[in-house]
């Protein structure tokens, strides 16, 4: 199987920093993440869902972004415990191309929902009296529904070349899951303009939507400025930090990761900040959204008292 000349059928995932010592504990650790991730997002998603105070197009779409990310932490972690704990490497052909499929769908679709949440603030900032008008439910429906197909019809596109190219010699994937520039280091063609493209198609699902994000809050921190009451700034401000945090965890990651040559960063780099973009930021989303946001914490205790009143 690991002859030039034969073509790979499945491959091995090295799994996180194969040379670290004492890996299990790290190993351990996100676990532990992944509980806190996937209950937390649960959570959030819930209590949207049963507290009608938060059914407005803001929480709408943060609860498409709690179910992206339990999607996405889901789309990576299970299979490199599974790995780890039977002390297995190998993955199919077809498994990773899934995977694939997964991790650059929900990834797209996180970036152009990110940036509709953006418009969603600055609506609601800059043009408080025509938001009801602007951000109705059937335009937050559409908003979700080009997130999701977005970054699903782009991933197919990426997938099914990605895994055209012939794959033959070494089996073994860098990473702890199938990251496309991993698995493309594989392929004994010649990749380096798809690699162009698919740079250029960052871009437009990075860039593009990062350029709009920071339009947005530049109208918006303007709009703040020329504000007379001191706590409608604070409000005001208030409902932007928890978005603008997440934005900086997401974007920051992924601009390094496929923005930037690969020999400006390493495959140990790659892994942190890829265990950065798909383990810890959807862990810390829920934290950041509950923690900073009175409504979810007062829908929090409601759910809670209710709870404890029934037994």
């Amino acid at each position: 199987m690991d002859s030039g000349n034969e073509t790979v059928t499945d491959f091995l995932l090295l799994g996180l920093f194969p040379a670290l010592r004492h890996i299990s504990i790290l190993i351990t650790f996100i676990l532990l993440v992944y509980i806190f991730a996937f209950t937390g997002n649960a959570v959030l998603i819930l209590l949207i869902w049963v507290d009608s105070r938060l059914h407005t197009p803001m929480y709408t779409l943060l609860s498409h972004l709690s179910l992206i990310d339990l999607a996405l932490i889901s789309t990576t972690v299970p299979k490199m415990l599974i790995n780890f704990f039977s002390g297995k490497k190998d993955i199919s052909k077809a498994a990773c191309g899934t995977q694939i499929f997964f991790f650059f769908a929900l990834g797209g679709g996180e970036c152009l929902l990110l940036t509709l949440m953006s418009y969603d603030r600055y609506v609601a900032i800059c043009n408080p009296l025509r938001y009801p008008v602007i951000m109705n439910s059937r335009v937050c429906l559409q908003m979700a529904l080009v997130s999701w197909g977005g970054g699903a019809l782009n991933s197919l596109i990426n997938t099914i070349y990605t895994m055209h190219f012939p794959f033959c010699g070494s089996r073994e994937i860098h990473h702890f899951f199938c990251e496309m520039p991993a698995v493309l280091k594989l392929s004994c063609e010649d990749t380096s303009l798809y690699e162009t493209v698919v740079s250029v198609v960052c871009i437009v699902f990075v860039l593009l939507p990062l350029g709009l994000i920071v339009s947005s809050y530049v109208l918006i921190f303007l709009t703040v400025l020329h504000m007379n009451s001191p706590s409608g700034k604070r409000k005001a401000l208030a409902t932007c930090s928890s978005h603008l945090t997440v934005v900086s965890l997401y974007y920051g990651p992924a601009l390094i990761i496929y923005m930037t040559p690969n020999s400006f960063h390493t495959a140990e780099q790659d892994e942190v900040l890829s265990m950065v973009n798909t383990i810890f930021t959807p862990m810390l989303n829920p934290l950041i959204y509950s923690l900073r946001n009175k409504e979810v914490l007062a829908a929090l205790r409601k759910v809670m008292s209710q709870r404890s009143m029934l037994k």
